[in-house]
This record gives structure tokens, C-alpha cells and sequence, in this order.
């Protein structure tokens, strides 16, 4: 099984910019070495401040990038990922999730519904007006139980497939508000479908942040009349 986690354009540029930025630190610090071996002080010292902002700048767009890792760029109404299920049994069935760019993943669930839930950042208008696109990450995929009295009593059926990432910007807006102005809004969304054998779905997130699950053929939508859908 493949995980998920593709790197954008936007991480590639961050992480070039935390490569050109290590180099000129190292060549500012290398500098400072023999100025301050030929007692140019001054010069040394200087070359030495340069260094460690550089070495700043560096650490800083790696981080971010790192942060940014599973996220994906929202733009328009975008495609996030096809579902196939295949009954193996009452009420469990194996579901099979193609990403955009190719990859899949096969998990089983239990349930009458499937449901998908994705994490959306949004960045405060400066950031936006630098280029900055929001951003969506796929968190879980699970199943559920339509009547809720069942629900209740109903084994928890959930597959995570976000990753795990302890410098997710979202984790670290809430450990450090005052440090993380520049995301303006981040929130779940989710949507879910009824599962049946055979079943194909396509499910996208709107510009706004919500996602749609709709069926992905006419087969899959005379299944879903059928079942009261």
C-alpha cells in the first residue's frame, strides 16, 4: 500500500530556497573562519551575522516545508480521490482509494456508509496576495452506521490517511497562535455515501472547502436510488 504524501511545487520551492540559503550560510561562516584566522576581526564578525541568518532562513523554509507535507493545492472544484468498494461480507466491505496522481490504497470497512474527511488551510490575505493557494490535506476514511441507535453499539471502523506529521501547521496553531497569524481559517470537512458492492464514487473539495461525494458511474447511481439515496 503506498502512502500518500506528494510533494508540490510549493514544497520544492521551499525546499530549494532552504538549500540556496544552507549554501550561503556555510560560505559566510567558512569566510568568517579565515577572516578571523588573517585578524580581520570586524570582517570575521559580520561575515559570522550573515552566516547565522542565513542559517535561520534556512532552517525556517525547511520547517515550513516539512509542515506543509500531505497538503496539496485547492484550486476551483478539485478532484481528491475515486473510491471503488467490494462487498466481503453484511456490512463489510473493502474500499479502494485512488488519488489524483495515480497512487492507491486498499482498507476495509464496517458500515452502511463510507465517509472522508479532509483538513483545509486558508491563509490570511497577505500570504494569498504573495501566491500562497489553499491548501488540503485527506485525513481519514471511515465507516458508518445510518441508524443511529445501531451506531452506538457499533464497532468504530476508521483508517487514518493523513500521516502522522508533528509540524502540522494545524497543530502548530494551536500550540502557538500568537506564532502562526499568517493561517487564517483551518477546519474539517467530510462527506459520505452508502456503500454497495460495486461501487464507484468521486469525491472533490470545492474552492470553499467542502467536499461532494457523488457517484462516478450511472451503475453506481441506480445503486444508490435503490437504496433510498
Amino acid at each position: 500500500m503506498l502512502e500518500h504524501m506528494p510533494i508540490t511545487p510549493i514544497l520544492i520551492a521551499l525546499y530549494v530556497f532552504a538549500g540556496l540559503s544552507l549554501m550561503f550560510a556555510l560560505a559566510n561562516l567558512f569566510g568568517a573562519r579565515r577572516r578571523w584566522r588573517a585578524r580581520r576581526r570586524f570582517a570575521a564578525c559580520h561575515s559570522s551575522l550573515w552566516g547565522l541568518v542565513f542559517t535561520l532562513v534556512a532552517v525556517l523554509a525547511a520547517v515550513s516545508a516539512t509542515a506543509l507535507l500531505g497538503y496539496r493545492r485547492l484550486a476551483a472544484e478539485t478532484e481528491v480521490a475515486t473510491l471503488a468498494t467490494r462487498q466481503l461480507a453484511e456490512r463489510r466491505y473493502e474500499v479502494r482509494i485512488e488519488y489524483p496522481d495515480g497512487t492507491r490504497r486498499s482498507v476495509e470497512l464496517a458500515g452502511d456508509q463510507w465517509q472522508l474527511d479532509a483538513r483545509v488551510i486558508k491563509w490570511r490575505p497577505a500570504a494569498v496576495v504573495l501566491g500562497a493557494p489553499a491548501l488540503y490535506r485527506l485525513d481519514r476514511l471511515s465507516g458508518r452506521v445510518a441508524d443511529a441507535r445501531q451506531a452506538a453499539d457499533a464497532a468504530p471502523s476508521l483508517v487514518a490517511l493523513g500521516g502522522d506529521n508533528p509540524l502540522d501547521p494545524l497543530d502548530l496553531k494551536r500550540l502557538f497562535p500568537r506564532w502562526t497569524g499568517w493561517i487564517d481559517a483551518d477546519y474539517g470537512s467530510a462527506a459520505y455515501l452508502p456503500l454497495v458492492d460495486g461501487g464507484r464514487y468521486r469525491v472533490s473539495l470545492a474552492a470553499a472547502g467542502g467536499l461532494v461525494a457523488r457517484p462516478a458511474d450511472a451503475a453506481t447511481e441506480q445503486k444508490l436510488r435503490a437504496a433510498g439515496w
